[in-house]
């Protein structure tokens, strides 16, 4: 029985070389020829091994989301609502601002802006921060530090928007110091909602008497 080659790379340090490429340039601007010099790799091996710019790009975010977004979703594991939500936000901020890799996040800069014809590269984007949608909102459902009637899908949906929004601005420049100040007004929103509102049952905001 014959045993193939072995491949002359690191396949997961490749998916990472790749995957700063698309964060800098997007699905569209992403070149072969730059995505093969970073790799360190030539074009019979790029699709010798993933088939396609595609799969490729499929490959590295699945990795990139593995790696780096793991790790605010690990913020979940925080024992109440309040602090899962204040460990992602700034944990997030953090890895948005950090200098080991192009400011902002994949998710977002990958398909901001896809041709039509790569729709798709956006719709895997759109599933990944989903998921991360529902993961938050799953946690927050289990919390008991949060007002009765909370809707959680929408506090999970702001924290999210949130987070998002913070990876456009660190793209364009937003120092980390002014993100964390955006999740300072946002968990003293918070508090306050919490400290101050009760909510009816239907979800609608009800004044404290």
């Amino acid at each position: 029985m014959s045993i193939g080659r072995p491949r002359a790379f690191d396949e997961e340090a490749v998916l990472d070389r790749a995957a700063e490429v698309f964060w800098r340039h997007g699905y569209d601007g992403a070149s072969l020829s730059e995505l093969t010099r970073a790799m360190g790799i030539n074009r019979p091996s790029l699709y010798a091994t993933f088939g396609s710019k595609e799969e490729l790009f499929r490959r590295a975010f699945a990795r990139y989301h593995e790696t780096k977004v793991a790790n605010a979703r690990a913020a979940l594991d925080q024992p109440t609502a309040y602090a899962a939500i204040e460990v992602f936000l700034r944990s997030s901020a953090d890895a948005l601002t950090t200098g080991d890799h192009p400011p902002g996040c994949l998710s977002i800069q990958g398909g901001l802006a896809c041709s039509p014809e790569n729709a798709h590269v956006a719709e895997v984007l759109a599933t990944g921060r989903a998921d991360t949608e529902a993961a938050l909102e799953e946690r927050l459902s289990r919390a008991d530090d949060l007002p009765d009637g909370m809707d959680v899908r929408a506090l999970a949906r702001f924290v999210m928007t949130l987070s998002e929004g913070h990876a456009v601005h660190a793209a364009a420049g937003a120092s980390r110091d002014d993100l964390q100040a955006s999740v300072d007004i946002a968990m003293r929103a918070l508090a306050h909602s919490a400290s101050r509102r009760s909510f009816s049952s239907d979800g609608e905001p009800v004044a404290a008497e």
